[in-house]
């Protein structure tokens, strides 16, 4: 699978010489972009083989993964069932445009209390679902598992061998495992979490095989599905130059925090610099919605 890698030759990197690639992978598949098509390619391939007809996963809602499963599932011939948090989303997911994609391509939701979300992991929690909805192939919020981290590990390449750091966005952490396992000896892996706190640390050494990454924990802009004016406004001037949208979630996070390393010297002259596009464009859609209540600049679509 070619991806291409798109050359960012803006002053900022000429001034500094500083060299910044961006991997595509939001252009993998019209619907199931970026990480999450890594990430279920060999868990559906593992459905099909213990003979399972439904997926059944986990997620908010404008969840990147709840997206990817229900056009997945489609795709590939399964039923989808999407269990997601907040049940006040019951009366108005007509209103959501994650939601409504989900539905349109099959997936049946059944909405839960935040209360009860957190029990997901619990195994009385998952017998209770196998026991209302049959035998399901049960995927993790995020759909980070050890089939995720495998797929996750095909992203690199021999190709991008010359790069010195290879930087991504962190949701569960299964992403970046992947890219660390695959890294060559030399290079670098700089995760860039969404959340606030170091926890995903832990979490992310359960599946990575070496130590050759750390965490940049600076530019969360506040916690999850967080946006201000200043990251709405970075990531609009950013597609005006470049022709890349980002997604605010994720890899428009990730693209202002690698900017603001450029710019504080971080990274010596003559450094070459990967960056990882996870997709998540569409939950454009839905983050518009919340900053025009919020009387905020809406993302360029």
């Amino acid at each position: 699978m070619n991806i291409p890698c798109q050359h960012i030759d803006l002053p900022l990197f000429r001034e500094k010489g500083v060299t910044l690639y961006i991997k595509r992978e939001d252009t993998i598949h019209p619907l199931i972009s970026g990480n999450k098509y890594r990430k279920l390619k060999y868990n559906l391939e593992e459905a099909k083989k213990q003979g399972h007809s439904t997926l059944l996963t986990f997620g908010g809602a404008f969840s990147n993964h709840i997206a990817a499963v229900a056009c997945a599932g489609k795709e590939k011939g399964f039923e989808t069932i999407g269990m997601i948090r907040g049940e006040e989303l019951a009366h108005s997911w007509q209103d959501n445009p994650t939601l409504a994609l989900a539905h349109q391509q099959g997936m049946r939701f059944h909405f839960v209390s935040r209360s009860e979300y957190r029990n997901k992991n619990e195994a009385s929690f998952c017998h209770d679902l196998k026991e209302r909805f049959g035998e399901c192939y049960l995927l993790p919020e995020g759909g980070t598992n050890e089939l995720a981290v495998r797929g996750c590990e095909e992203i690199l390449t021999e190709a991008d061998a010359g790069f010195d750091h290879i930087c991504c966005a962190v949701g569960t952490g299964g992403t970046l495992a992947g890219l660390i396992n695959s890294t060559k000896e030399g290079q670098n892996v700089l995760g860039f979490p969404a959340l606030k706190g170091d926890f995903l640390n832990d979490d992310i050494r359960t599946f990575a095989r070496n130590d050759r990454w750390r965490l940049v924990t600076d530019y969360h802009f506040g916690g999850y599905a967080k946006v201000d004016r200043e990251l709405v406004t970075f990531i609009n001037r950013f597609r005006d130059e470049t022709g890349i949208p980002l997604d605010p979630i994720y890899t428009g996070k990730m693209l202002f925090g690698i900017f603001a390393l450029v710019k504080q010297d971080v990274f010596p002259k003559g450094t070459r610099i990967l960056a990882i596009h996870t997709g998540g464009l569409q939950g454009i859609l839905g983050m518009n919605l919340v900053l025009e209540k919020k009387n905020l600049p809406l993302l360029d679509l």
